[in-house]
C-alpha cells in the first residue's frame, strides 16, 4: 500500500513538471544584448571652404605731403596743396578661423591734382600743377573682435608697395615761360592700418565699413622749362592718406556644419517566437 502511494506521488510530480515547462515555452525566449552604437569620426572639412572674395570703393583724404623742392634760381615755395582722390578695389583671402582672416588686395586710386606756387626774384612767379595717380598692391590681415546682434568690430594692418605717377605736370610762368614734367612712374613701400566693422547680411555674405590710414611712398619729377625759366625738381614724399572705405566680402564655398560625431543605430531586434 506504502509503495503504491509513492508511485502515484512520484507519478503527480512528474506531470507537474511537464506541465511547467510546458507553459514556460509560450514566453519569449530572453534576446542577446543589442550591439552597441556605432560612433564614426566625420571627414575633415577641405582647406578651400573658408575662402573669400572683398570688392571696396571708397574716398582718400590725401595729408599735406612733405615737398622737397629743388632750383638754381633762387626760388622760393610759397604754399602747395594735394586734392583728395577716389578709389576702387578687390582683394581675395582666407578666414583662419572665426577671429582671423588674411587677404591681398589691389586698387587703383584716381588723379589727385598737386599744385605749388613760387615766387623767385626780384617779383617772378611760377604755379607748377599735376596730377597723382598710384596702383596699391597689400598684404593684409585682419583681427574679427567677435559678433554681437550680427555686427563684428574688426582692426587689421597691411604692408606691401604702391606704384605712383606724377602725370601732366606743368609749369606756367605769367612773363612768358612755360615748362614740362617727365610724367615718372615709381615703385615704393607701402602700409597701411584698419578699423572697421562687418555686418552680416546673410551666412555667406557682409558688408564692411572701414577707415584706413595708407602710407604709400612719394613720387619726384623734373620739369623742362623753356623761354626764360630753368629745371626745377619737385619731390612729393611721404604721400598718406586717410581712407573711409565700404565693401562687400562674400565667403565662397562654404558649408553646413558636420556634427563631431556621426550615430549609425544598432540593426533591429528580431521579431518574437514561441515554442510550444
Amino acid at each position: 500500500m506504502a509503495g503504491a502511494r509513492l508511485k502515484i506521488t512520484m507519478l503527480t510530480a512528474m506531470v507537474a513538471l511537464s506541465a511547467g515547462a510546458a507553459q514556460g515555452a509560450d514566453y519569449p525566449q530572453p534576446l542577446p544584448p543589442p550591439p552597441q552604437p556605432i560612433y564614426v569620426q566625420p571627414p575633415q572639412q577641405e582647406f578651400t571652404e573658408n575662402w573669400y572674395l572683398r570688392g571696396y570703393v571708397g574716398v582718400g583724404m590725401n595729408g599735406k605731403y612733405d615737398l622737397d623742392y629743388q632750383t638754381t634760381t633762387g626760388a622760393t615755395l610759397q604754399s602747395s596743396s594735394f586734392s583728395d582722390t577716389n578709389f576702387v578695389g578687390a582683394a581675395v583671402g582666407y578666414e583662419w578661423n572665426n577671429w582671423l582672416r588674411f587677404d591681398v588686395s589691389g586698387e587703383y586710386r584716381s588723379k589727385s591734382r598737386v599744385y605749388a606756387f613760387v615766387t623767385y626774384p626780384p617779383s617772378g612767379i611760377d604755379e607748377y600743377q599735376g596730377n597723382i595717380k598710384s596702383w596699391v598692391f597689400l598684404a593684409n590681415a585682419f583681427v574679427d573682435l567677435g559678433t554681437w546682434n550680427c555686427f563684428t568690430p574688426y582692426v587689421g594692418a597691411g604692408i606691401g608697395g604702391s606704384y605712383n605717377s606724377l602725370v601732366d605736370f606743368t609749369d606756367v610762368n605769367p612773363t612768358g615761360g612755360f615748362g614740362f614734367g617727365r610724367n615718372p612712374s615709381e615703385w615704393h613701400t607701402a602700409w597701411a592700418l584698419y578699423a572697421g566693422v562687418g555686418y552680416n547680411i546673410s551666412k555667406t555674405l557682409k558688408v564692411d565699413l572701414t577707415y584706413r590710414y595708407l602710407n604709400y611712398g612719394s613720387i619726384t619729377d623734373t620739369v623742362d622749362c623753356s623761354v626764360t625759366c630753368t629745371h626745377d625738381t619737385f619731390n612729393f614724399g611721404k604721400l598718406y592718406s586717410h581712407d573711409f572705405m565700404i565693401g562687400l566680402r562674400w565667403t565662397c564655398c562654404e558649408v553646413a556644419p558636420t556634427p563631431r560625431y556621426v550615430y549609425a543605430p544598432p540593426p533591429p531586434p528580431p521579431p518574437l517566437q514561441s515554442k510550444g
